[in-house]
């Protein structure tokens, strides 16, 4: 078995760094400690050096060299705990006098000496650990010249991230299984009353699921209702039911069956199917279930479904036959597809295709066309095998020798249709990644089985944990988002969802590559998992990284009790905070607290948050928490507080204290619901504060806001702006708005929908040049002037107000515009909405007419508006543009959209209060855009009007 390196080669060299910094700290250290801490430094130097020549691919590894390389781990992860101990126990230097000096000496005594006892002890087990590899004959690794992130890799790395292009629509067409997809396409196109079934099964990997949600995609559209659905090996009804209902059920429907209690006879399976039958009863719907395990969890997921005559349809994949034959009822309606390997020249279109998308390439040379082959032949047909290899081939530079390559690649008596098999080549995939890289994967079994995972989210957790560091001239957010692309151009995850600017916004792991790595975390105790998808053995170790699933609350439960959590650093719960009560964390060392979606918050876990003085990362996203900690300020060292979608309507004023804050992220961008910001923050600007998010600024309480100190922030997003001209803060905020565009700020978002100061930023004497996002909404006449000077200029929202044929043609040369979106909050009520939508059609003889040119860069064109007035796509228009959504209640028109010749994807959202004429002329549009030259994938949706 192969050691894992990656997470304790970045564990030992972030110590390194570490135990520098407690050795410059003259006044905290007793005599005789600075020895000590000097040798335990030298001693893991060494032992960094041992890990970096041992790689993870050396083959012929003895049990003595692993044995010795996870007794490093974890002296290096107790020298760690104990430093961090001492960190937040002595926080602060003394500084001033001798005598101030002399009397923190006195008061620190007891516990310094309790730290340098620590420290003695661990410097014997440094030396025992050392002298144990001597008297047992360990040898020395062979030396490596590839592992981690070397020099000339790292810079490698910064230039690919550099050229990295956006996208849009990141789904493609499946590559190879042409065949298998029209087949299927003509059984689902069939004219038939009764709910049928789809049954796909397969080996992993070959590509049953690849399959089903190309279908669902290009399908799903023309049905009611559609949702996807992962079941996998521990199966929940709650938790299915409810995934269905939050796909199905409008929003505002949702939220009310959310606040609804079922009555005690009652329970919670029985009230959500109750609701879902209700609420798919006599509606067409295509539901895809992913991943199911067993014939009898079928038979309960079917029985939860309506079975009207009006078409429906079902979809699962599976890896059991007799699963398959049980879904599989009615032969005269029901279809049974195996899921096969692919042919020989579908795994060469597969492999091209796949090298191409990660920006490689492969010619023709002979070394090249034999590296091809013998990969074909290894994968026996397998599409997660090739596509793996084939994104470790395009990532190779144009020096490497392809036949190194061949040499190392596992035996062609390699079956990859066995689960050893894919091991074999995940794990060679995972061997070729940098030291840096591996890391990051390994770190992303954190995350459930079909998790989306937010870029952002990772990002930060990265930064955190201390797996990313400033190099060759990259900011550590530049970095971590290197790897993370890497990671995407590698195929060791896939994008799943982009962002309006074009880069990833969520991926996900692939089962069996996920299940690969949890399994490597476990060997090096790098992450703990309890309650996943699969049954992992109980740690004997302490555990350091705790990530809690709620797949088996039970199982949970049961392993939480015996295990050892005095020494957790990271903490990461999906789904209830009832067992968090019960754990007995070491507070004072946890670095990380991810509870995003969490529920059951009470007044001792808020009072938990403030005893945790290293915490970096604190992520409340989306709990019930309603109030945080008054004395936050003592979190020194947090860097991210993420409270959005939350009940927090006020930051405390210890807030201020927090120096090394990075991101504050409040309010809710749906509702806009705001943070009220304390008044001390004016008086104590945090200097270090990247983004601020979610904000008011109301009257009285802006005059306590001076932005000019904030010159490192990059983004500021004001949910609710109400302030006058009269006020003493309205001259203040339009220039600090003017003074941080010419500072780092490169995203604004403001809304202001009651007073008139969203329109006074059109007279800024130097406007925010170096934007590349901007949000205006609200009651704005007119487009700021200065907007056609922002060069950068990739994301822009505007309020509906301004949706003119003139605007729209001075946008059009806003060469680097990838997004455009006019939008208006539905949040509130608009009386005059109506009023100034009449007029700008007025305005433009009747019609607003997108123009023939410009537009060059455009991907992305959105409305969301309650009234879209009548558009007219000139013959020209947009010629870049990919996808078009659309949401509103009045639908006066839309003509020309054929005119698009890059439209890829429509999406259309209608109210469920639109009028006949609004309904009429949404069903025709929708029926003609299916028939355009450039066959753009359709989508409609109902949703209900919050207003109403």
């Amino acid at each position: 078995m192969d050691l894992v390196v990656g997470g304790s080669g970045s564990t030992v060299k972030s110590l390194v760094s570490k135990l520098g910094s407690l050795l410059a700290q003259e006044y905290a250290l007793i005599r005789g400690v600075r020895g000590d801490i000097q040798y335990i430094n030298d001693e893991l130097c060494s032992m960094q050096a041992f890990l970096t020549n041992l790689g993870p691919r050396d083959k012929d590894q003895d049990a003595q060299i692993q044995d010795w390389a996870k007794q490093i781990r974890d002296i290096a992860y107790d020298i760690e705990d104990c430093v961090d101990d001492f960190a937040h126990r002595f926080p602060d230097d003394p500084g001033g006098s001798a005598i101030k000096m002399w009397i923190y000496e006195i008061r620190t005594w007891y516990p310094r000496r309790g730290i340098a006892g620590k420290i003695g002890e661990l410097k014997k087990r440094a030396e025992h650990v050392g002298t144990r590899r001597t008297r047992y004959g360990v040898r020395d690794p062979r030396p490596r010249q590839d592992t981690g992130t070397s020099a000339g890799e790292a810079a490698y790395l910064a230039a690919e991230n550099q050229v990295s292009s956006c996208q849009l629509v990141g789904v493609k067409e499946p590559v190879g299984m042409t065949d298998a997809i029209r087949k299927l396409e003509l059984w689902v196109k069939e004219p038939k009353k009764e709910r049928r079934v789809l049954s796909l099964v397969g080996f992993g990997g070959v590509g049953k699921t690849t399959i089903a949600m190309a279908l669902y995609r290009r399908f799903g559209g023309q049905f009611e209702h559609r949702a996807v659905v992962t079941v996998s090996q521990k199966f929940d009804l709650g938790t299915v039911l409810q995934s269905i209902l939050s796909q199905v059920m409008p929003q505002v429907a949702l939220k009310e069956e959310k606040g609804r209690r079922p009555s005690k006879i009652e329970t919670l399976e029985n009230r959500l199917k109750k609701d879902l039958l209700q609420h798919l009863k006599g509606k067409r719907y295509f539901l895809l279930f992913d991943d199911l395990w067993s014939a009898s969890v079928w038979e309960i997921i079917r029985n939860c479904l309506p079975a009207d005559e009006v078409g429906s349809i079902i979809a699962v994949t599976t890896r059991f036959q007799a699963v398959t034959r049980t879904c599989v009822r009615d032969r005269k309606n029901d279809i049974l597809h195996n899921v096969d390997h692919l042919p020989i020249k579908e795994c060469k279109a597969l492999f091209q295709e796949t090298v191409s998308e990660s920006k490689g390439s492969i010619d023709d040379r002979p070394d090249q066309l034999d590296i091809r082959k013998d990969i074909l032949d290894l994968c026996n047909g397998l599409p997660l095998a090739i596509v793996t290899l084939a994104g470790l081939v395009a990532c190779k530079r144009e020096e490497f020798k392809w036949e190194e390559i061949c040499k190392s690649l596992p035996p062609k008596s390699v079956n990859c249709h066995t689960p050893e098999g894919v091991t074999k080549i995940l794990s060679y995939c995972y061997n070729d990644l940098p030291g840096d890289l591996r890391t990051c994967l390994l770190y992303l079994s954190v995350f459930p089985k079909a998790c989306k995972i937010s870029r952002k989210l990772l990002i930060r957790r990265l930064i955190a944990e201390g797996f990313v560091s400033e190099k060759h001239g990259q900011s550590i957010e530049e970095l971590a988002e290197t790897y993370f692309n890497q990671l995407i151009r590698r195929k060791m995850v896939r994008a799943t969802k982009h962002s309006s600017n074009g880069k990833v916004k969520t991926c996900q792991v692939h089962d069996m590559v996920l299940e690969y790595i949890i399994s490597k975390s476990s060997e090096e105790n790098f992450i703990t998992v309890v309650g996943g998808h699969w049954l992992m053995p109980t740690p004997r170790n302490k555990v350091r990284r705790l990530s809690m699933h709620n797949s088996d609350a039970k199982h949970v439960k049961d392993t939480i009790g015996k295990i050892n959590l005095s020494h957790v650093r990271s903490v990461t719960i999906f789904g209830s905070l009832d067992q968090l009560s019960s754990l007995s964390f070491n507070f004072g060392i946890v670095q990380v607290l991810d509870l995003q979606g969490c529920k059951g918050f009470k007044k001792h876990h808020v009072k938990a948050i403030s005893k945790m003085l290293l915490v970096k990362f604190l992520n409340l996203r989306g709990t019930d928490i309603k109030e945080l900690p008054s004395k936050i300020g003592r979190l020194k060292y947090l860097e991210t507080l993420d409270i959005r979608e939350t009940n927090v309507r006020e930051l405390p004023d210890s807030i201020v204290e927090l120096e090394k804050i990075c991101n504050i992220l409040g309010g809710n961008k749906h509702t806009r619901e705001t943070l009220k910001l304390p008044k001390e923050i004016g008086k104590k600007p945090m200097k270090s504060l990247r983004i601020l998010s979610g904000i008011e600024i109301v009257g009285e309480s802006s005059a306590m806001l001076d932005l000019h100190e904030y010159t490192a922030l990059k983004k500021l997003a004001i949910y609710k702006l109400n302030i006058q001209e009269k006020d003493p803060g309205f001259k203040n905020f339009v220039s600090s708005i003017e003074y941080l565009g010419g500072c780092s700020l490169q995203t604004l978002s403001i809304e202001d929908e009651v007073s008139d100061t969203i329109n006074s930023l059109d007279y800024l004497s130097s406007p925010p040049k170096y934007l590349t996002g901007l949000e205006l909404h609200g009651m704005l006449t007119k487009v700021p002037q200065w907007i056609h000077q922002l060069g950068d200029l990739s994301k822009l929202t505007l309020s509906v107000t301004v949706l003119r044929t003139d605007t729209l043609e001075l946008l059009s040369k806003l060469s680097s515009l990838f997004s455009l979106t006019f939008s208006f909050s539905e949040a509130k009520p608009a009386p005059h909405l109506a009023d100034i939508l009449h007029r700008n059609k007025s305005d433009s003889e009747g019609e607003i007419v997108v123009p023939d040119e410009g537009f060059e860069g455009l991907k992305l064109l959105r409305f969301a508006t309650p009234i879209l007035p009548l558009l007219i796509f000139s013959e020209k228009a947009m010629p870049q543009v990919q996808r078009v959504e659309m949401r509103f209640k009045v639908l006066e028109g839309v003509f020309g959209m054929d005119n698009l010749a890059g439209l890829q994807e429509l999406h259309l959202r209608v109210s469920d209060k639109a009028g006949k004429f609004t309904k009429s002329a949404l069903a025709h549009l929708a029926k003609q855009a299916r028939k355009y030259a450039q066959a753009p994938r359709v989508v409609v949706d109902e949703y209900y009007d919050v207003l109403n």
